[in-house]
């Protein structure tokens, strides 16, 4: 079969032939209809994530989209984080009690995109961020996980969605993903252009951390809650004692990985079901999968449309 391998770690992965897998024990193979380029894919192939070096060759790809006995399912896999093979390829392996089946009208390409980030956003939203019909949102970032926290939110009846992103393409997806008003994380004053968009915001979801979660924490209200998905602006928030004091808030971090199996795919199937049905969506390309070196750079260093997602054929 035809895959992605990565020989070298600090290297994109090249097309080659492997042997398709072989069954094991509570396994099945899945025949992959998409498969995306994830963040955690990248940083794995570096070497450098907290998982530590995977042995190499290896084919990537965290998670995907397949078929099995004919059905459309989403699966995980551990490629890059353990030993073992991932999802960019024409057959994956996955284990059967991660399977998450999916609506029949799930549009595939559009399911890979949102995958774990869509999950990321809702259960940072509902779960661990306790959202509750007509409260104020602020997200901060508008990448994959940003764009689907806005509509997310939407649809678990928030009141009103702020955003923030400082390209202005990320800005762009986030009007389109129905914010009711944007802000650009390299204004003057960042704190103060918070707290006029959002005044006694109620939860802030926050990709970032860095200065600009520290801006935004400014506009929550008493009480605020303040999820934490990441740290891409910086791994230490210049945030004061006293503004987590006086205000009580209520700092939470989250990751995809403190999930139970049964909350992952219930998380899954919330996400197709409002994917099917038109109502969440992020921006994304597909690229053939014999296209994955170039794909992987480009998506390496940001010069996408979105998400790229690989598909066999």
């Amino acid at each position: 079969m035809r895959a992605a391998l990565i020989e070298q770690l600090g290297q994109p992965p090249s097309l080659a032939s492997r042997d398709k897998p072989a069954v094991l024990a509570d396994h099945v193979v899945v025949d992959v209809l998409a498969a995306p380029i994830m963040p955690l894919d990248l940083l794995c192939a570096t070497g450098t994530s907290y998982f530590g070096s995977p042995e190499t060759p290896y084919i990537p790809g965290v998670q995907g989209i397949g078929t099995v006995g004919g059905r459309a399912v989403w699966f995980p896999t551990v490629a890059g984080m353990a030993a073992g093979d991932g999802s960019m390829a024409e057959k994956a392996l996955a284990r059967q009690e991660d399977l998450v089946f999916l609506p029949d009208d799930v549009p595939t390409e559009a399911m890979a995109a949102l995958g774990l980030s869509a999950v990321a956003a809702h259960m940072a939203l509902t779960w661990r961020g306790e959202l509750k019909p007509g409260e104020c949102v602020v997200v901060l970032g508008c990448g994959a996980v940003g764009q689907a926290a806005i509509q997310l939110a939407r649809a678990a009846g928030a009141g009103r969605v702020v955003a923030a992103a400082r390209s202005a393409q990320a800005r762009d997806r986030a009007t389109r993903a129905g914010a009711d008003a944007v802000i650009a994380l390299d204004a003057d004053d960042l704190a103060g252009q918070f707290r006029e968009a959002a005044p006694d915001a109620d939860l802030l979801l926050d990709p970032l951390f860095g200065p600009p979660a520290a801006a935004a924490a400014q506009a929550l209200r008493p009480g605020g809650r303040w999820v934490n998905l990441g740290g891409s602006a910086g791994e230490t928030c210049p945030i004061t004692s006293s503004t987590l004091r006086s205000r009580s808030l209520r700092l939470s971090g989250y990751t995809n990985n403190e999930l139970s199996t049964h909350q992952r795919a219930e998380a899954i199937s919330t996400v197709a079901h409002l994917a099917a049905q038109g109502a969440l969506t992020v921006d994304h390309e597909v690229v053939k999968l014999a296209d994955v070196t170039n794909a992987w750079r480009r998506q390496a260093e940001g010069a996408t449309r979105g998400r790229i997602v690989l598909v066999p054929q």
